[in-house]
């Protein structure tokens, strides 16, 4: 039965808890390295099966791997480790699963060890986020194969299909089936709550999602690129691969737009096929672009990768303005990140008038890798929130003070990593229950501050002790802000 703060939390189902709570039992569990490990690895793990996904579509390995580096190196795949959320795991799973129900489909042999895994890896999907997957990149997928490839010989594979479904409802939904009997009223709740989000929470408009292909990020011209279905068909190999990684790109953006709530990190699912689908172009490029004679074909080859290039020189110099007062503080990092971003620009730039666009896109690949290994040190330079405050100290303040601290209001993640241990919320339903403690602490957003002290001024004295700001970047989120206030009966 999982919580958070002590209190029911049923949210999300817990597998990629397990996995960061097996990583910190072996490498610590206070280490934030630790418990981030699994999500790095799982970005790994998906991008693994999209080479050998793209294998089973019959491409070549070099397409295939391409495929794959698009795939690791897109912005909200690798992007989304930063915020720790559980979508990797759940579409990282389901795609391993995708790939045993494609091979289910196509081959004749070993048809139960196919459906078995499939199975197995779409119920650790359900079981790490729930059916978004299921919605999201599943059934996309199944739609757009039956339009590219159709669906044959599916009677003799209705039994081991059938297999599939049983383990994957077993293994994904064994934990709900649990909680629903061992708390039950918890578990409505909280599900009322959830199903209600869905239409009433960060409501967004259909055409949200549609600049999806910049979610790629130094891939978005060649990804839009790709979608241009009447463009590319003539000049790709595997013409009914091309159309099933096309229609199940756009089906999946269409299915989230459907959905009143919308968040950029939902995007997620779509960049898998939209990797495989941009590595189509891409692949022409690499064996074609010798060729090409029209300059309206070349113009966005030219533009994508001579800005990377371009931005390559450039950093060296932007570093050197932005950290010249502090440059003593961040040398080395700062000598690694100019030397290798100004080197791979001027090879860039070399291949590129070479037309040698293969070497251009491992160069591309090479300039992600090392601008994350070498530049992640200066990040704090340009991004430090000089407010900075961490709960660390409360405990000091509770210690000397004798008192307790209550949160009013659910209080974030964060702010209970940081205090290690639970901050009981007061005020639920709009209802404050107030402690029967004479003397007390309470933090409080900024936006209840007024709500609470009138509510408590007439029988309490309210005393602002400190803010907690524990927004690690310049950009201040109001949910990692609280007000501590020292409150004594009068």
């Amino acid at each position: 039965l999982t919580t958070m703060n002590g209190e029911a939390r049923y949210q999300k189902p817990p597998l990629p808890t397990w996995f960061s709570a097996i990583s910190g039992v072996f490498f610590g569990i206070n280490s934030v390295y630790a418990l981030r490990l699994p999500g790095v690895l799982m970005v790994l793990f998906t991008g693994i099966f999209a080479y050998f996904f793209s294998l089973k579509l019959q491409l070549s390995k070099n397409q295939s791997l391409q495929n794959s580096l698009i795939l690791v190196t897109s912005f909200y795949v690798f992007g989304i480790i930063n915020e720790a959320p559980w979508d990797i795991f759940t579409h990282g799973f389901m795609l391993a699963g995708i790939y045993f129900l494609c091979s289910l489909f196509q081959q004749n042999e070993n048809t139960w060890k196919n459906a078995v895994w499939a199975g197995v890896f779409t119920g650790f999907s359900i079981m790490s986020k729930g059916p978004v997957s299921l919605y999201a990149l599943l059934l996309p997928f199944l739609i757009a194969y039956g339009i590219a490839f159709q669906y044959k010989n599916l009677k003799a594979k209705l039994f081991p299909l059938l297999v599939f479904l049983v383990i994957s409802i077993f293994i994904g939904g064994w934990w709900f089936i649990y909680v629903r009997l061992a708390d039950p009223e918890a578990f409505v709740a909280i599900a009322a709550k959830e199903a209600g989000n869905w239409g009433s929470y960060n409501i967004k408009p259909f055409y949200y999602y549609w600049n999806f292909f910049t979610q790629s990020g130094i891939w978005a011209i060649p990804a839009l690129v790709s979608l241009i279905y009447p463009y590319l068909k003539s000049k790709v190999s595997y013409k009914k691969t091309y159309k099933l990684t096309f229609w199940w790109t756009i089906i999946s953006v269409i299915l989230l737009s459907l959905i009143p709530e919308k968040k950029a990190r939902y995007l997620v699912p779509v960049l898998i096929p939209l990797a495989i689908n941009t590595g189509f172009y891409i692949h022409y490029l690499i064996t074609r672009y010798a060729e090409i004679k029209n300059a309206k074909e070349k113009f966005p080859v030219m533009v994508n990768f001579g800005l990377i290039a371009i931005l390559c020189l450039a950093i060296p110099f932007v570093l050197f303005f932005s950290l010249k007062n502090n440059l003593s503080q961040y040398i080395i990092p700062f000598v690694l990140t100019a030397v290798f971003s100004f080197s791979t620009g001027v090879l860039m730039l070399i291949f590129l008038l070479k037309k040698n666009i293969k070497t251009v896109f491992y160069l591309t690949i090479l300039f992600m890798v090392g601008l994350l290994a070498f530049g992640l040190p200066l990040s704090e330079a340009f991004n430090k929130n000089k407010l900075y405050t961490s709960l660390h100290s409360l405990h000091e303040f509770e210690d000397t003070n004798q008192v307790k601290t209550y949160s009013v209001g659910e209080i974030a993640p964060e702010f209970l990593w940081q205090y290690n241990g639970f901050l009981k919320n007061i005020y639920q339903n709009n209802t404050l229950t107030i402690p029967n403690n004479t003397r007390f602490a309470l933090l409080i957003m900024s936006e209840d501050v007024d709500t609470i002290t009138t509510k408590l001024n007439k029988n309490y004295q309210l005393t602002l002790v400190e803010t907690f700001n524990i927004n690690f970047g310049a950009k201040s989120k109001d949910r990692l802000i609280r007000y501590l206030y020292l409150v004594s009966k009068k």
